[in-house]
């Protein structure tokens, strides 16, 4: 965990997958989320709705 210059805390997509908040999700935490990538918990929730807002094909 790191912080930004927010004063956010940031997780990678390891420690996200581990977190009891997206126990539900991690499905969508491992398909959405980039390796090496550190995200704040705000981002991964904007990622996920954008996700699910989404129009079907």
């Amino acid at each position: 965990m790191k912080e930004t210059k927010q004063g956010e805390a940031t997780f990678s997509k390891q420690e996200l997958l581990q977190a009891e908040c997206y126990r539900g999700k991690k499905d969508l935490v491992s398909a959405l989320l980039e390796d090496g990538r550190k995200y704040s918990l705000k981002e991964v929730d904007a990622v996920i709705e954008k996700f699910m807002k989404g129009k079907v094909r």
